[in-house]
């Protein structure tokens, strides 16, 4: 049984504010509570019908609900037999070694264009991503969603990016509309590819700090492209098997 101030707070975690302040965010659906429950993340509390038939764990607590009440507390448009509270852990140290990718962001905005980043970067093996303190919080429901279950792998480290881009001495690749052909880079030496605004692109102060601007030759007539799309395939050629 859900109670009207239980739904109430749990809505109130769809919002940043609170996200903060209690350091807990919201996971919905069988896969993606079944990667959190196996990972490092802690879980305060699942939500689930009779449908979700997990072992019970003493690792957390497991609330039945119906289906209609977990709709209620969903922000999916068919809740999927579960809902998780979990904690948002601390960034681990940051660390910008020479051999390993990382991915900076300044400015994306759209949860869905984070979320699909922060699954992109799993599949090339990418642990890091640094984010400027204007991008969406990682730990937004859509963005999370939008992991599907990447977050786990993935960590999120939000500061200035142009203090982080001059203390890495590692090269910087910056996505620009005009810079070499990613076709044309051979064996290119890892370090930090770094992403614009959906919109704006790179501003204009961290253009300095590119030391290989790289683009995407267009042989159609789109104008640009999606921030996620552009990063799945800059990292498809820039990413070598060692």
């Amino acid at each position: 049984m859900l109670s009207k101030n239980e739904a109430k707070y749990i809505q109130s975690l769809f919002h940043k504010k609170q996200r903060q302040e209690s350091g807990l965010f919201i996971a919905e659906g069988v896969k993606l509570v079944d990667e959190l429950i196996n990972s490092r993340f802690l879980i305060r509390k699942i939500y689930a019908t009779e449908e979700w038939n997990r072992p019970v764990s003493e690792n957390y607590e497991l609330v039945r609900v119906s289906a209609g009440e977990l709709q209620k507390i969903s922000l999916l448009q068919k809740a999927n037999q579960v809902l998780a509270i979990v904690e948002a852990p601390g960034p681990e140290p940051l660390q910008i070694p020479e051999n390993k990718w990382m991915i900076a962001l300044d400015c994306i905005q759209d949860p869905g264009n984070m979320g699909t980043i922060i699954r992109i970067a799993d599949w090339f093996g990418i642990d890091t991503i640094v984010a400027s303190e204007d991008s969406v919080d990682a730990f937004n429901p859509k963005v999370v969603q939008g992991t599907m279950g990447s977050i786990t792998r993935v960590n999120m480290h939000y500061m200035p990016i142009a203090g982080f881009l001059q203390t890495a001495k590692v090269p910087v690749y910056g996505a620009l509309l005009k810079g070499q052909s990613v076709y044309d880079i051979q064996d290119a030496k890892p370090g930090i590819l770094l992403i614009g605004n959906e919109s704006k692109g790179i501003h204009d102060q961290l253009m300095p700090l590119i030391d290989n601007p790289v683009s995407i030759p267009r042989i159609g007539e789109a104008e640009s492209l999606n921030a996620a799309v552009a990063t799945g395939i800059l990292l498809s050629h820039l990413v070598r098997k060692e």
